[in-house]
């Protein structure tokens, strides 16, 4: 079920698919630490790598690997290593591609644990980042050093949804032999492909889209059986990163509705970013489906949507964007998205409130910057939410 001739949509029911002696139609959830050996023959040859088979729960383990299967069909990767959080996966890809002295150049528009990760704690082990436009394909270029081991970079950037041209970057890291990993989380697979355009790894927060009902923590990276096997494996094997079996059933399941999904939450994403941009208390809308975004042509070609995420910025600071947040009855006040509800944050003061003002500020993220995760409610339900807010905006800038 992973050939190249079925449609994303019936990969993402049948993909990753091994009944068990019972035949069960549904998938199987395997709840074990461990797996029984024929023989003492048959334990050694498996604790050495000479036959396949499952061995422990930490790194072998059926649903998990029915989980990774069916994204990596999705993903049109070879392989996949599951992990127990999008976070985890970052991590998988740093300890497994990284060493001490070694340098990566990364986005400055990344999600702000991705920053905190780079900086406080991949930075004491002697690894040195460097930040630059995402855009920028020759800056990229520029902060490249003799020990430059891995780009790093979510496109579209969380929250201010700028792009990269990855075909571009991709071929000149290439050119360097520097292997680039792209977050692909905001797009899902159903949107972006980034290994087709050159990227050598995909890093997912499976907890988002790919569940998609806010239930369960999730990560994965994708990319060559090669490169998986030789550096990414081996760290879940050690470390212990380890996504549960529990969470891969789960994430399963989430993936048979995935393309229903992110289409539905596209075109509402979309109508509300027209809606936004039109209302006279927003000052801007950062959404790549719109014509007015600047990378509006290079979204066309490399998005098949705009996605779910709409960011906008308000008049008035954090005072006003936390306003709008406080009056919303329906549309949840948390950081989480993907979901099927939608959800607002201020990214200032949470998903890169850890970060420092001028980070943020370098990042393109100010006080009066919302981000918003459309989910599957009606579209006039979570305008009228929003106008509860955005009216008091609109008369505070008045007077």
């Amino acid at each position: 079920m992973d050939k190249p001739e079925f449609a994303p949509e019936t990969l993402a029911v049948r993909a990753g698919i091994e009944r068990s002696q019972f035949n069960e139609h549904a998938e199987a959830l395997y709840l074990t630490s461990s797996f029984v050996f024929d023989s003492a023959a048959q334990a050694a040859a498996r604790f050495g790598n000479q036959e396949p088979g499952n061995i422990y729960s930490r790194f072998t383990n059926p649903t998990v690997h029915a989980f990774e299967q069916r994204l990596a069909a999705i993903e049109g990767a070879e392989a996949c290593v599951a992990t127990a959080s999008g976070m985890a996966a970052i991590l998988s890809c740093a300890l497994g591609l990284l060493k001490a002295g070694d340098h990566v150049v990364a986005s400055r528009s990344v999600f702000g644990a991705t920053i905190a990760l780079f900086n406080n704690i991949l930075g004491r082990f002697g690894v040195e980042t460097t930040w630059v436009e995402l855009q920028d394909v020759d800056a990229w270029m520029a902060a490249v050093r003799p020990a430059t081991r891995m780009f790093y970079l979510e496109t579209p950037a969380n929250p201010t949804m700028e792009l990269v041209d990855l075909a571009a970057l991709c071929m000149a890291a290439r050119q360097r032999g520097i292997p680039v990993v792209v977050d692909n989380c905001f797009c899902t697979p159903i949107l972006q492909r980034p290994l087709a355009l050159g990227a050598d790894l995909v890093v997912h927060s499976a907890t988002k889209f790919l569940d998609g009902q806010g239930r369960v923590l999730g990560g994965a990276v994708l990319g060559a059986a090669q490169l998986l096997n030789e550096k990414i494996l081996p760290i879940l094997r050690t470390a212990g990163p380890t996504l549960s079996a529990f969470n891969a059933w789960v994430l399963l399941k989430g993936l048979e509705t995935l393309k229903l999904r992110v289409e539905a939450q596209c075109a509402s994403a979309l109508a509300l970013a027209q809606w936004l941009q039109d209302h006279p208390a927003v000052a801007s809308v950062l959404y790549p489906g719109l014509p007015s975004h600047p990378q509006y042509a290079l979204a066309c070609r490399q998005q098949a949507a705009g996605g779910a995420v709409v960011t906008f910025r308000v008049p008035g600071g954090r005072e006003a964007a936390w306003r709008v947040i406080d009056h919303c009855r329906l549309i949840s006040i948390t950081a989480n998205l993907g979901d099927t509800k939608t959800t607002i944050t201020h990214p200032a003061t949470t998903t890169h409130g850890r970060i420092s003002a001028d980070e943020r500020a370098r990042a393109g993220i100010d006080e009066g910057m919302l981000r918003i995760a459309v989910g599957l409610e009606a579209l006039g339900d979570l305008q009228a939410d929003l106008q509860r807010g955005l009216s008091l905006v609109n008369t505070a800038s008045q007077r």
